[in-house]
């Protein structure tokens, strides 16, 4: 056991220490939510026009909110924050189906914030259950490069096709530097458009079997 200082007894050690920890906890509360505003808020958005019963939902993370107008205009509701990790995105999506939102079609565009395991997609599509559609986009790194991640997403794709369908956004926007800004992930206009044509091409699972175009 530790002696305590010369000049202090054991209660005003303890003293100390309790404050001291009083002092650490406050800390932490105080740098928690300046943390979450350095990543922002959600950022929703709600679809222009009706493409299926009930829209296609698309969430993402900061690498998505520029996009919000446009996946809007194309028929998504969408649903994007900075910082997201795949762990929130399958949070969502507890929540949708405990409330009887989840529609047929919801496409996942994170993985620029943390890793995706197999385990995590694995969890998506157990949530959605047999008759919806996982639409993943491949996420882009920081300075336009990409990880494991984009490789982990194709590659359950390729497992389970019927039900996982990939929008590979490295591969579809390699060589278009106007797309990004500086850092290579994050959109500009131009890159918002391309990436909302992206998305579209997913719409027509949205729609109930036999309902063809709307």
């Amino acid at each position: 056991m530790l002696e305590n200082p010369p000049g202090m007894n054991g209660g005003a050690v303890r003293a100390g220490v309790a404050i001291g920890a009083v002092l650490s906890i406050s800390i932490a509360l105080l740098s928690a939510p300046a943390a979450e505003a350095g990543c922002g808020g959600v950022e929703t958005a709600s679809p222009k026009h009706k493409v299926a019963p009930r829209p296609p939902l698309a969430i993402g993370d900061s690498s998505m909110l520029l996009a919000l107008p446009a996946l809007a205009r194309v028929g998504y509701k969408v649903n994007a924050r900075g910082c997201r990790q795949f762990s929130e995105g399958l949070r969502l999506l507890r929540d949708a189906r405990r409330h009887h939102r989840l529609p047929r079609l919801v496409v996942l565009a994170l993985g620029a914030d943390a890793s995706v395991s197999g385990h995590q997609v694995n969890a998506a599509k157990k949530i959605l259950g047999p008759k919806r559609k996982l639409g993943l986009v491949t996420p882009r790194e920081l300075s336009g490069g990409q990880s494991n991640d984009a490789q982990v997403i194709r590659n359950a794709g390729q497992r389970d096709p019927a039900h996982i369908k990939v929008l590979d956004w490295v591969h579809y926007s390699a060589g278009h530097d106007n797309w990004f800004q500086p850092d290579g992930l994050h959109l500009t206009f131009a890159g918002a458009k391309a990436f909302a044509r992206l998305l579209k091409k997913l719409i027509p699972l949205a729609r109930p079997p036999g309902t063809g175009k709307r």
